[in-house]
């Protein structure tokens, strides 16, 4: 059994996942081997809310050139997840 903080590695800061936060949808990387059960009950676990919905995507990291040879970056898994009406998670909160 993994532990919840196994599977949620961090949120996710961007202009797009700021911007889901009014639909009261938010962004987290997680670990690839994941699956949507384990991030739905590790985000419960973790925050103490109530979860509707789980969608994932897996992103193909990107080829970069180092000097003489080809590198590559990460593949990342992303999961966005859709929180029940009057939740919240409190680190996503602006000071506005």
């Amino acid at each position: 059994m993994k532990s919840p903080r196994d599977v949620i590695i961090r949120p996710i800061v961007s202009e797009k996942s700021y911007s889901g936060i009014e639909q009261n949808t938010y962004t987290f990387l997680v670990d690839r081997r994941s699956n949507k059960t384990e991030i739905k009950e590790a985000v419960q676990a973790i925050w103490d809310v109530r979860v509707l919905s789980v969608n994932t995507l897996n992103r193909k990291g990107k080829t970069k050139r180092r000097r003489f040879t080809v590198g590559k970056q990460a593949d990342q898994k992303r999961a966005i997840v859709t929180l029940a009406e009057g939740d919240a998670i409190e680190i996503f909160e602006t000071g506005t």
